[in-house]
């Protein structure tokens, strides 16, 4: 019985911790959540239960951004390649070890490119094409280790958005995104009616965790804590591959 209340206990702790990095700096949940989660149990029960705090958060990034209808218009190619390249990697999410040392090289290379700062410019000739790539690949590695950071959100910071257009393309995308990964575990087999139930009660301590780094936000500088986000996350995905591997 210790070891189930230990789970549930650090579970509450990652969806208030990663619910209150996304307060602070705009994203994060799903990476940090999955990153840790994946720590106790396998990639496929951490993204069942990443399921409807994701989505619900997500979609509540989408509603307040200026206008969605340019957003689709532009970026639907990439949609649908997100959800094609999801279906393709059916599978993969419940493939042994693999989803581990997968989960945690697609964690460090996020974080990796977060702190170098690189910068990419997409020429507008490029999105046609481009685009559906971006898409398909994002969906693979979603299907494969239930985070979907990898390549879209450098893609979509490289299209040279408003502030406020880039913040609702990456809650469209992450909502799609989310869907797609849905529909994957539930072709596996993973998403069952309990874990749902398990996911919905998630949502708690996600939505407190935010609200806290909200508050936060103002009193604290965000670029600092940014940093600490990524140089900790690299860790964790440093972590969770090489444990994949031994």
């Amino acid at each position: 019985m210790e070891a189930p209340v230990l789970t549930l206990g650090f579970a509450v702790s990652t969806f208030l911790l990663a619910g209150f990095v996304k307060g602070v700096i705009g994203l994060g949940l799903p990476t940090i959540a999955m990153g840790l989660l994946a720590v106790v149990m396998t990639p496929a029960q951490a993204a069942s239960l990443l399921v409807v705090p994701s989505f619900i958060t997500n979609v509540w990034q989408l509603a307040l951004g200026p206008g969605i209808g340019r957003l689709l218009r532009r970026l639907w190619p990439m949609l649908i390649g997100i959800c094609v390249g999801a279906w393709a990697g059916v599978g993969l999410l419940a493939d042994g070890a693999r989803p581990s040392v997968a989960l945690g090289a697609a964690l460090a290379l996020y974080a990796a490119l977060g702190l170098t700062s690189v910068a990419f410019s997409v020429p507008a000739h490029a999105e046609p094409w481009l685009s559906p790539l971006i898409g398909a690949a994002t969906g693979v590695v979603t299907a494969a280790t239930g985070v979907y950071v990898i390549p879209a959100v450098p893609y979509l910071q490289a299209l040279g958005l408003e502030k406020d257009e880039l913040v609702q393309a990456l809650g469209l995308s992450f909502t799609v995104s989310t869907v797609a990964l849905a529909a994957v575990l539930a072709h596996d087999g993973v998403l069952e009616t309990s874990v749902v139930g398990a996911s919905l009660l998630a949502l708690v301590p996600a939505l407190i965790g935010m609200a806290l780094g909200q508050w936060v936000r103002s009193r604290v500088r965000p670029d600092l804590f940014r940093v600490c986000f990524l140089v900790g996350l690299l860790a964790l995905g440093g972590h969770l591959a090489v444990r994949g591997l031994v």
